[in-house]
């Protein structure tokens, strides 16, 4: 095996648990406290955290374990000036690995709780608040991913960015999607953890907005120098990644 198609199956594999745990969590929620919304809620964010961290360690050696499109393409945009970053041949890889894992995450969780395979979310999620709340989780995660890499900490990354999602899983409306593929894995399951498919596109464009604006937060406060050559900030072996 090549060591793109290694990372590239990193990628796929690390999605693909994530949504595993964020959707097959958000199950168990809502089957052990159906009538307690706020429990449900944390049932899912605690076991979301978890293993977010868990999956960190195990694949970010082998990709940089981004597991999350808008990490991907802020890496490759970082990188371009120095050459340091993902190539663009492998952000197309990563992308297309990620989503693919995020669509088999649901069904897996779907098929583990004796549900149909494939279902289509009815869970409406849309509204200002919600997206702007995702401009705000995404903005954030970016921040924490690459300042941390700029500052040379990203071996704190697999504490610091579940920390960080686990907080905005409830200080934010929309519950800090904050990842593209995950979205679209979300979509393949009617739960408690599900977004409808007219939901979804607003998600990823408010994911892709606020990875900007991270990205630019993260150029001002930590500027590369030729010296450090930090643009490299999410690179194989780095243990970077996201929700």
């Amino acid at each position: 095996m090549t060591e793109l198609a290694r990372r590239l199956l990193a990628e796929y594999l690390g999605t693909a648990l994530l949504v595993t745990v964020v959707v097959g969590s958000g199950i168990a929620a809502q089957q052990l406290s159906p009538n307690d919304i706020g429990v449900q809620l944390l049932e899912n964010s605690t076991a979301t955290v978890l293993g977010l961290a868990v999956l960190i360690l195990v694949f970010g050696p082998v990709s940089g374990a981004h597991l999350n499109p808008v990490v991907s393409l802020a890496d490759w945009l970082l990188g371009r000036r120095h050459g340091t970053g993902l190539p663009r041949g492998d952000l197309l890889g990563y992308v297309a690995a990620q989503v693919a894992g995020g669509g088999s995450g649901a069904i897996l969780a779907n098929v583990m709780f004796d549900r149909p395979a494939v279902q289509i979310s009815t869970q409406h999620r849309i509204t200002s608040g919600h997206l702007i709340a995702e401009v705000v989780a995404t903005a954030g995660l970016v921040a924490v991913v690459f300042a941390l890499a700029r500052s040379g900490r990203a071996a704190l990354s697999a504490a610091a960015v579940a920390a960080y999602i686990g907080a905005a899983y409830w200080f934010t409306s929309s519950t800090s999607f904050a990842n593209p593929a995950v979205t679209v894995g979300r979509v393949f399951s009617d739960t408690f953890a599900g977004i409808a498919p007219a939901s979804a596109p607003g998600y990823i464009a408010a994911q892709i907005v606020g990875a900007l604006i991270g990205l630019a937060l993260v150029t001002v406060l930590y500027p590369a120098t030729a010296a450090t050559a930090a643009d490299n900030a999410v690179v194989p072996g780095d243990t970077t990644a996201t929700h």
